[in-house]
């Protein structure tokens, strides 16, 4: 089973999707914005990219420009404004056989399906 936390309203997230239906993987969507990942999850997930919590982060969001820019923040306040603020999430990400990566381009999922 391959999971994609998507995003519908990012290009790059249908993109993504579209490629792993051409490709004819099994998917488990997770529309992470109305179901946001606990710290634990994104804890695994990090694991698997080889991230930290920051590395993770949508900077360009008004959300994290308006509240958390210029503060310094440990990488369990960053886990919890991810889970509090899902938007800050950088998508879209794909999850296969206990490896992962993100679909920016969407090709760079291929190397782990």
């Amino acid at each position: 089973m391959t999971k994609i936390y998507h995003n519908p309203r990012c290009r790059k997230s249908r993109e993504t999707l579209q490629l792993l239906e051409d490709k004819k993987e099994s998917i488990e969507t997770i529309l992470y914005l109305d179901d946001p990942p606990t710290t634990g999850e994104l804890k695994e997930i990090l694991k698997m990219l080889g991230m930290t919590p920051i590395e993770l982060v949508r900077k360009n969001e008004a959300v994290w420009k308006e509240n958390f820019k210029n503060k310094e923040m440990s990488d369990q306040e960053i886990l919890e404004a991810m889970v509090s603020f899902p938007k800050l999430i950088e998508r879209p990400i794909v999850i296969k056989n206990g490896k992962a990566a993100i679909g920016r381009p969407p090709e760079s999922v291929v190397n782990i399906l």
